[in-house]
């Protein structure tokens, strides 16, 4: 790995946030959630080393930084040997990293594991892991499983994390109010997986922010798990019906019987896999452990936005007549 170039120190004046100047190393800061992370942190006065497989999609932070404020890494954080090198200097690090498919045990158990122990050897005073809400040690989807374990084995070599689960995450440019956003714009009639399966969608800027709070604090926060849900509770079909209404249209919704669902998402090309339909049926709500507030924030409801987001998907986009609330 290339040693990395000190970066110019903020100028005084951005210094009375706790995180102003010290350097976070944010994993997989190249996506939707990652950006609003990163956005959050280069507010707050921290210096970013953005670290991605494909860190060249984080290039669109560059306006928003100051001059040395921002570097970007091209890394894979299953290239164990690497970690000593990328957390070399930091003062945090934060984990985003997961996916459905794959190696699940080496993206979500070692890797964050080996990168939490780079971090507890550097002396890092920070680490926050991004789990999920659900992550369940004896789930059968491989991905609650492995979320699950991971917790565990970050906390086993960096006792002081801070680790956030967070719900569904919503933002306006999201890829799951958007997907039904724009069936909704042009099929009218639309089946509904899962129809009853509760949900507590979570603001992604509220996410971030939590990220910042926890990296802030780690005294207070750290060693700890934290839920970071919304403060509605929606069902599938519910949340179908809002987007149908703050788009001005009238759809027809269709509610599949579990076993058709179960055939549909075994099919190749389909849009839910049959892990996520099993996640999804399992629902998606506060499991009673602290959340935002014990983090200093106020959770954001997704009807406080809907409207306002969903304005290009309506008949005529902004010279359409506006939906009703």
């Amino acid at each position: 790995m290339p040693r990395f170039a000190k970066e110019t120190p903020l100028p005084m004046s951005r210094q009375a946030d706790p995180l102003a100047n010290k350097l976070v190393l944010l994993f997989g800061g190249d996506g939707f959630v990652g950006t609003h992370v990163a956005q959050e942190l280069l507010a707050r006065g921290a210096r970013l080393r953005i670290a991605s497989r494909h860190v060249e999609r984080a290039f669109r932070l560059k306006p928003l930084a100051a001059l040395g404020q921002v570097q970007f890494v091209r890394a894979d954080i299953t290239l164990t040997q690497h970690h000593a090198a990328l957390v070399a200097g930091v003062d945090g690090v934060v984990n985003l990293v997961g996916a459905f498919a794959g190696d699940l045990d080496r993206l979500h158990v070692k890797a964050p594991a080996a990168l939490a122990a780079a971090a507890q050897a550097a002396g890092v005073g920070a680490f926050v892991q991004v789990s999920a809400n659900g992550a369940d040690p004896e789930s059968r989807v491989d991905y609650a499983r492995t979320k699950a374990e991971g917790e565990t084995a970050v906390l086993a070599a960096f006792p002081r994390a801070t680790i956030l689960r967070p719900s569904v995450i919503f933002g306006p440019d999201d890829r799951f109010v958007n997907l039904f956003a724009g069936l909704i714009a042009h099929v009218p009639v639309l089946p509904v997986f899962a129809p009853e399966a509760r949900l507590q969608p979570v603001f992604v800027d509220d996410v971030a922010a939590a990220v910042g709070n926890a990296l802030a604090d780690p005294a207070r926060l750290g060693g700890k798990t934290y839920e970071v849900v919304g403060p509605e509770v929606l069902t599938m079909l519910g949340l179908n019906e809002k987007i149908a209404a703050a788009q001005g249209r009238k759809r027809l919704f269709a509610p599949l019987p579990d076993a058709i669902a179960g055939l549909i998402a075994a099919l190749p090309g389909t849009p839910i896999s049959r892990d996520q339909l099993a996640l999804l049926r399992a629902g998606n709500v506060s499991q009673g452990l602290p959340g935002l507030k014990a983090l200093g924030l106020a959770a954001r409801p997704l009807s406080l936005f809907l409207d306002r987001w969903l304005v290009r998907y309506r008949e005529h986009g902004r010279f359409g007549e506006k939906a009703a609330g």
